[in-house]
Protein backbone atom coordinates (compact mmCIF):
# COMPACT_ATOMS: atom_id res chain seq x y z
CA UNK A 1 0.00 0.00 0.00
CA UNK A 2 1.94 3.27 -1.42
CA UNK A 3 -0.58 5.31 0.95
CA UNK A 4 -2.31 4.31 4.18
CA UNK A 5 -5.01 6.63 4.20
CA UNK A 6 -8.31 5.89 3.82
CA UNK A 7 -11.12 9.05 3.87
CA UNK A 8 -13.97 8.47 5.95
CA UNK A 9 -16.62 9.58 3.85
CA UNK A 10 -19.86 9.61 5.89
CA UNK A 11 -22.02 12.59 3.37
CA UNK A 12 -25.43 12.78 3.94
CA UNK A 13 -25.25 12.86 0.02
CA UNK A 14 -23.77 10.72 -2.34
CA UNK A 15 -22.94 12.86 -5.26
CA UNK A 16 -21.10 15.47 -2.53
CA UNK A 17 -18.92 12.42 -1.06
CA UNK A 18 -18.02 11.36 -4.59
CA UNK A 19 -17.28 14.96 -5.14
CA UNK A 20 -15.04 15.13 -2.20
CA UNK A 21 -13.26 11.70 -3.33
CA UNK A 22 -12.46 12.82 -6.11
CA UNK A 23 -10.62 15.94 -5.18
CA UNK A 24 -8.60 14.35 -2.72
CA UNK A 25 -8.07 10.97 -4.67
CA UNK A 26 -4.07 11.52 -5.62
CA UNK A 27 -3.41 11.64 -1.84
CA UNK A 28 -5.09 9.31 -0.03
CA UNK A 29 -5.03 5.35 -0.54
CA UNK A 30 -9.00 4.90 -0.39
CA UNK A 31 -12.40 5.24 0.73
CA UNK A 32 -14.09 4.53 4.09
CA UNK A 33 -17.69 4.37 4.13
CA UNK A 34 -19.56 3.48 7.66
CA UNK A 35 -23.12 2.72 8.57
CA UNK A 36 -24.28 6.58 8.00
CA UNK A 37 -23.62 6.07 4.59
CA UNK A 38 -24.37 2.68 4.15
CA UNK A 39 -27.72 2.84 5.63
CA UNK A 40 -28.54 6.18 3.74
CA UNK A 41 -27.87 5.17 -0.07
CA UNK A 42 -27.38 1.21 0.20
CA UNK A 43 -25.48 -0.86 -2.69
CA UNK A 44 -26.01 1.83 -4.79
CA UNK A 45 -23.69 4.48 -2.65
CA UNK A 46 -20.90 2.13 -2.61
CA UNK A 47 -21.14 1.13 -6.58
CA UNK A 48 -20.96 5.21 -7.02
CA UNK A 49 -18.59 6.02 -5.03
CA UNK A 50 -16.28 2.73 -6.09
CA UNK A 51 -16.22 4.20 -9.75
CA UNK A 52 -13.64 6.76 -7.79
CA UNK A 53 -10.91 4.11 -8.29
CA UNK A 54 -9.76 3.45 -4.89
CA UNK A 55 -10.51 0.37 -2.35
CA UNK A 56 -13.61 0.59 -0.88
CA UNK A 57 -13.40 -0.05 3.42
CA UNK A 58 -17.24 -0.97 4.64
CA UNK A 59 -16.83 0.09 8.15
CA UNK A 60 -20.12 -1.49 9.47
CA UNK A 61 -19.27 -3.26 12.68
CA UNK A 62 -21.65 -6.23 12.36
CA UNK A 63 -22.36 -7.48 15.71
CA UNK A 64 -25.09 -9.78 16.07
CA UNK A 65 -25.32 -14.10 15.98
CA UNK A 66 -23.28 -16.01 13.90
CA UNK A 67 -25.21 -16.60 11.49
CA UNK A 68 -26.58 -13.45 10.79
CA UNK A 69 -23.68 -12.11 10.38
CA UNK A 70 -22.32 -14.38 8.25
CA UNK A 71 -25.59 -14.29 6.11
CA UNK A 72 -24.62 -9.69 5.94
CA UNK A 73 -21.11 -10.99 4.92
CA UNK A 74 -22.20 -13.15 2.39
CA UNK A 75 -24.58 -10.27 1.22
CA UNK A 76 -22.04 -7.88 0.43
CA UNK A 77 -19.94 -9.95 -2.02
CA UNK A 78 -21.16 -8.08 -5.17
CA UNK A 79 -20.00 -5.02 -3.42
CA UNK A 80 -16.21 -6.50 -3.24
CA UNK A 81 -14.82 -4.20 -0.05
CA UNK A 82 -11.43 -4.21 0.30
CA UNK A 83 -11.91 -4.38 4.74
CA UNK A 84 -14.93 -4.90 6.44
CA UNK A 85 -15.15 -4.48 10.02
CA UNK A 86 -17.11 -6.72 13.01
CA UNK A 87 -16.93 -6.39 16.53
CA UNK A 88 -14.82 -8.15 18.52
CA UNK A 89 -17.07 -8.41 21.53
CA UNK A 90 -19.36 -10.45 19.31
CA UNK A 91 -17.17 -13.31 20.30
CA UNK A 92 -14.80 -16.14 18.47
CA UNK A 93 -17.69 -17.90 16.94
CA UNK A 94 -19.15 -14.91 15.30
CA UNK A 95 -15.97 -13.97 13.99
CA UNK A 96 -15.01 -17.04 12.34
CA UNK A 97 -18.35 -17.28 10.86
CA UNK A 98 -17.90 -13.63 9.51
CA UNK A 99 -14.37 -14.40 8.35
CA UNK A 100 -15.80 -17.72 6.86
CA UNK A 101 -18.50 -15.65 4.52
CA UNK A 102 -16.49 -12.81 3.68
CA UNK A 103 -14.83 -12.85 0.00
CA UNK A 104 -12.13 -13.85 -0.98
CA UNK A 105 -10.37 -10.85 -1.07
CA UNK A 106 -11.75 -9.04 1.73
CA UNK A 107 -10.07 -8.48 4.91
CA UNK A 108 -12.19 -8.78 8.05
CA UNK A 109 -11.08 -6.87 10.94
CA UNK A 110 -12.58 -6.90 14.51
CA UNK A 111 -13.21 -3.80 15.99
CA UNK A 112 -11.85 -3.52 19.91
CA UNK A 113 -13.17 -0.79 21.80
CA UNK A 114 -14.33 2.40 20.22
CA UNK A 115 -12.06 5.64 20.47
CA UNK A 116 -14.78 7.89 21.67
CA UNK A 117 -14.63 5.39 25.21
CA UNK A 118 -12.12 5.79 27.82
CA UNK A 119 -11.64 3.70 31.36
CA UNK A 120 -14.81 5.44 32.66
CA UNK A 121 -17.10 4.52 29.91
CA UNK A 122 -15.84 0.68 30.09
CA UNK A 123 -16.50 0.98 33.94
CA UNK A 124 -20.13 1.69 33.49
CA UNK A 125 -20.44 -1.33 30.86
CA UNK A 126 -19.51 -4.01 33.19
CA UNK A 127 -15.81 -3.75 32.04
CA UNK A 128 -12.87 -3.88 34.01
CA UNK A 129 -9.57 -3.02 33.86
CA UNK A 130 -7.84 -0.41 31.52
CA UNK A 131 -9.01 0.56 27.86
CA UNK A 132 -4.97 -0.75 26.99
CA UNK A 133 -6.10 -4.20 28.49
CA UNK A 134 -9.33 -4.37 27.24
CA UNK A 135 -8.30 -3.95 23.21
CA UNK A 136 -5.70 -6.46 23.70
CA UNK A 137 -7.91 -9.30 25.20
CA UNK A 138 -10.29 -8.79 22.13
CA UNK A 139 -6.99 -8.57 19.42
CA UNK A 140 -5.68 -11.87 21.22
CA UNK A 141 -9.70 -13.28 20.30
CA UNK A 142 -10.01 -11.74 16.96
CA UNK A 143 -6.37 -13.41 16.10
CA UNK A 144 -7.34 -16.76 17.86
CA UNK A 145 -10.63 -16.54 15.49
CA UNK A 146 -8.34 -16.29 12.29
CA UNK A 147 -9.26 -12.40 11.28
CA UNK A 148 -6.97 -10.61 9.43
CA UNK A 149 -6.53 -7.93 12.13
CA UNK A 150 -8.46 -5.39 14.17
CA UNK A 151 -9.25 -1.85 14.64
CA UNK A 152 -7.90 -0.10 17.42
CA UNK A 153 -6.52 3.48 18.78
CA UNK A 154 -3.12 4.63 17.92
CA UNK A 155 -2.28 4.41 21.86
CA UNK A 156 -2.32 0.57 21.43
CA UNK A 157 -1.33 -0.42 18.02
CA UNK A 158 2.08 -0.96 19.03
CA UNK A 159 1.65 -3.13 21.69
CA UNK A 160 -0.68 -5.31 19.37
CA UNK A 161 1.88 -5.21 16.19
CA UNK A 162 4.19 -6.41 18.81
CA UNK A 163 1.82 -9.96 19.64
CA UNK A 164 0.52 -9.97 16.20
CA UNK A 165 3.22 -9.54 13.49
CA UNK A 166 1.37 -10.67 10.21
CA UNK A 167 -1.97 -8.31 11.46
CA UNK A 168 -3.56 -5.79 9.29
CA UNK A 169 -4.27 -2.76 11.67
CA UNK A 170 -6.73 0.04 11.08
CA UNK A 171 -6.13 3.17 13.42
CA UNK A 172 -9.09 5.41 13.33
CA UNK A 173 -9.94 9.01 15.29
CA UNK A 174 -6.72 10.13 14.46
CA UNK A 175 -6.22 14.08 14.22
CA UNK A 176 -2.81 16.02 12.53
CA UNK A 177 -1.27 17.95 15.00
CA UNK A 178 -3.17 21.08 15.96
CA UNK A 179 -6.63 19.89 14.92
CA UNK A 180 -9.20 20.00 16.79
CA UNK A 181 -10.04 16.30 18.86
CA UNK A 182 -13.60 16.91 18.65
CA UNK A 183 -15.81 13.56 19.96
CA UNK A 184 -12.72 11.33 20.04
CA UNK A 185 -11.01 10.77 23.15
CA UNK A 186 -7.68 8.60 22.46
CA UNK A 187 -6.24 10.10 19.72
CA UNK A 188 -2.57 10.22 18.35
CA UNK A 189 -1.54 12.07 14.73
CA UNK A 190 -1.17 10.10 11.67
CA UNK A 191 2.51 9.79 11.58
CA UNK A 192 2.32 8.11 14.96
CA UNK A 193 0.30 5.48 13.99
CA UNK A 194 1.95 4.84 11.27
CA UNK A 195 5.28 4.26 12.87
CA UNK A 196 3.72 1.93 15.90
CA UNK A 197 2.55 0.07 13.09
CA UNK A 198 -0.25 0.90 11.64
CA UNK A 199 -1.84 -0.42 8.35
CA UNK A 200 -4.40 1.67 7.24
CA UNK A 201 -5.09 4.72 8.79
CA UNK A 202 -8.71 6.64 8.70
CA UNK A 203 -9.13 10.03 8.75
CA UNK A 204 -12.38 12.41 8.13
CA UNK A 205 -12.83 15.31 9.26
CA UNK A 206 -9.60 17.00 9.24
CA UNK A 207 -10.19 16.31 5.50
CA UNK A 208 -13.96 16.69 4.80
CA UNK A 209 -14.53 19.51 7.13
CA UNK A 210 -11.32 21.69 6.03
CA UNK A 211 -11.58 24.91 3.95
CA UNK A 212 -9.29 22.91 1.45
CA UNK A 213 -9.56 19.43 1.45
CA UNK A 214 -7.00 18.94 -1.22
CA UNK A 215 -4.40 20.83 1.00
CA UNK A 216 -5.71 18.88 3.77
CA UNK A 217 -5.15 15.74 2.16
CA UNK A 218 -1.62 16.85 0.99
CA UNK A 219 -0.43 18.02 3.95
CA UNK A 220 -1.38 14.60 5.78
CA UNK A 221 0.35 12.65 3.24
CA UNK A 222 3.39 14.92 3.10
CA UNK A 223 3.82 13.94 7.44
CA UNK A 224 3.77 10.12 6.11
Amino acid sequence: MTNPVYLALDLPRVDAARALAEKVKGHIGGLKLGLEFFCAHGHHGVHELAQVGLPIFLDLKFHDIPNTVAGAMQAIHVLEPAIVTVHASGGRAMMEDAKAAAGENTKVVAVTMLTSLDERDLERTGVSGSAHDQVLRLADLAQDAGLDGVVCSGHEVGEVHKRWKQGFFVVPGLRPAGSAVGDQKRVVTPRAARDAGASVLVIGRPISKADDPLAAARAIEETL
